[in-house]
Order: structure tokens, then sequence, then C-alpha cells
């Protein structure tokens, strides 16, 4: 019979449940990895500030505003994340979207179309332009922001130039007659109306009504499945690694080709889901709208967290982005300050946002 002798005290073995590897540093490496942490307490000082410096902003039809206007950057915000994480830009994401508006509104004002053989017409068209950029940037081999700035420019021109010689205008209106339209209406330019005006901050109770527009479902949609593609997929962990290290993933057998192709057509498709939004909303199509704001959608992907350089970033931290770009466009108006000084702040937002995500990421380096 044989007994083992318990260990001096002072010396007991480490439980078996606990890692010595694992510590506090561990732990906040991995909260400071995170491409979101940063966009989020961003967005909650900004709320705040706004919310206690003009009562409007805070109340239920101030905030339909900013979440309405925040809804449609995020889905792009997220869309143009995935290829900046892809380590590919797009600038003329902003353009397609109105592209997408023009093709659909004249189908139906003019041509007095369909609206869903209309609406399926335009997505045809933002897909075959997302695989027609991509496909040059891996053909050629020319970088992506030359590639789709040309795009830019020749889908501005079409845009004015075409819809000029087609219907003698500059923008597209009276199309609500169209068959089928209220339907389409009911997908895209619908809302739901929550009545708040119980809350205690709601002064007048004509503005104590909220209104969730049918984009900000849309933008969910969006956020919850591109986070589960870069989370949960072989597809996510291709997007990664044609960012961070293209020649090293072809060799170990990842697609880029069609990594790149995809997510070109993604940025396509997530232009047409905010054309179609647009148009309904506002009902007008324009031949200027979303010219310029591809820049946007780039500052809110890096305000989220995502790199210039590619490999990093998540579908959150994008949407927080835009969140913090709506309540500042809206928060300026409210407070009655000169909206020109937004620019300004983007700037400053854009500058700040690639500074604190170079130090964060490289601080969770040395505390990992």
């Amino acid at each position: 019979m044989s007994t083992t002798a318990a260990p001096p005290v002072g010396q007991q073995k480490p439980s078996p449940d606990r890692d010595e590897r694992v510590g506090q540093h561990a732990r906040l490496a991995s909260i400071l990895r995170r491409p979101e942490v940063g966009a989020l307490v961003a967005a909650v000082l900004v709320f705040l500030y706004f919310a206690f410096s003009t009562k409007a902003f805070a109340e239920p039809a101030g905030s339909s505003t900013w979440i309405f206007e925040s809804s449609g950057f995020a889905i792009m915000a997220v869309v143009v994340a995935m290829l900046m994480i892809g380590g590919e830009f797009d600038l003329s994401a902003g353009a397609m979207t109105g592209t997408t508006g023009l093709i659909t509104g004249v189908m139906m004002s003019h041509w007095h179309i369909n609206v869903w053989v209309s609406v399926l017409t335009s997505l045809v068209v933002a897909l075959c332009l997302g695989f027609l950029n991509g496909v040059l940037v891996m053909k050629t081999g020319l970088p992506s922001f030359i590639v789709t700035l040309a795009t830019f420019f020749v889908l501005r021109g079409v845009n004015l130039a075409g819809l000029k010689q087609i219907i003698h205008q500059v923008s597209v209106v009276d199309f609500q007659a169209a068959p089928g339209y209220e339907a389409g209406n009911k997908l895209f330019g619908s809302y739901l109306k929550i009545d708040l005006t119980w809350l205690p901050w709601v002064h007048i109770p004509a503005t104590g009504y909220l209104r969730i527009y049918a984009a900000t479902w849309w933008a969910i949609a969006v956020i919850i499945v591109a986070t589960w593609i870069l989370l949960r997929t072989r597809a996510g962990n291709w997007i990664f690694s044609v960012g961070g290290a293209q020649t090293s993933a072809r060799q170990v057998g990842v697609p880029v080709f069609r990594t790149k192709i995809g997510l070109f057509m993604t940025t396509a498709f997530g232009a047409w889901i905010v054309g179609m939004l647009t148009l309904f909303k506002t009902t007008t199509a324009q031949s200027t709208t979303g010219v310029g704001a591809e820049f946007i959608y780039i500052i809110c992907a890096v305000v989220g967290g995502c790199l210039l350089t590619g490999g990093y970033g998540s579908a959150v931290g994008a949407a927080l982005g835009a969140l913090i770009y709506g309540m500042v466009h809206q928060g300026i108006i409210y407070s009655g300050w000169d909206s020109d000084w937004l620019f300004a702040i983007l700037g400053v937002m854009l500058l700040a946002a690639v500074l604190v995500n170079n130090f964060v990421k490289t601080r969770a380096e040395r505390v990992r």
C-alpha cells in the first residue's frame, strides 16, 4: 500500500481548472483586440453629448431621423468594411446607390414596368458592375482604388447624361402609379410607429412617436449576416486571409480570385439595397444621389476599427461607425451649428480613428 504525501505549505499544486497563462493581461488583450471597442465607447459619448446639449436629439421624433440616416450608412459601411478587410476599396459604391435608384425609377415612371421587374433589373445591373470591378482588379493587377475610381466617373456621367437622354430631366419622380408599387413600398419604404409619449423627457406629444423605418431592419439583417460570415464561416476566414496576406493565402489554397470578386459583388449588393431604400423613402431619384458618400462609408468603417491595410475589422464596428456619423450629422443640425463643420469633424474622426486603431492594436499585441 502506497501513500502520497501532501506538498508542503506554500507549494500546493495549481488547480487543474486554472490555466496560469490566462490572466488579467490576457483578458485585457482579448478585449482590446476587438475592433469595435473604441467605436462603442465613442458612440456612447457622442449620444450623451448631444442628448444633454439639445432636447430634440433624444426625443423620439429626433431619434427617428438619426436612426434612419445611420441605418443606410450602416448597410454600406458593413459591406465596405468586408471589402476593406479583404484588402480592397470601392470608390464607386456611392454612385452605384444612385444608379440602382435611377434604373428602378425610370423603369417604373417612364416605361410603367412592374415594380418587382424594375427592382430585380437594377439588382442584376449592380451585381454585374461589382463583378466587373472585381475582374478588372484581379486580372489587371491595378489597385482597386484606381479601377473603382474609373467606375465612379463612368457611373456619374451615365447617371447625368444618360438620364437626360431618356427622360430629359436630372431626377425621377411620379412612379407611385407603377404596378406593384404598394408592395415594393412596404418592403423598402414602410415604417413602424412606436408611441413613446409616456417618457418623462418628451415635452411635446406630437413628437413622442418613434418611427423605425424599413432601412433599420435591413441594416440589422445585414449586420447579423455579415458578422456570421466573418466569424463563423470558411468564407470569413478567406476574407481575413486575402486581406492580411494574399500571397500566403493563395499558397495554402484560399480561392483569392473568387473571394475578392465575391466581396466586390457584396458591396454592389449593399449599394442596391440602399438605392432601393432611398428611392422608396424619398419617392424620388436624383442624378447626384450617392456622389461623395463613398468616402463616408470608408470613414465609418475605419472609425469602426477597420485597418486601411486590410485583414482586420468587424461588421459591428463598421455599423457603430455609421451610427456615430448619423448622430454627429443630425446632432450638429439640432444644435444649430453651421452644417459645414461636419466635414471638418469627419476629417478629425478619420485621423483619430486611424491613430487609435494603430495604438490599440499595438498595445494589445504587447500585453498578449
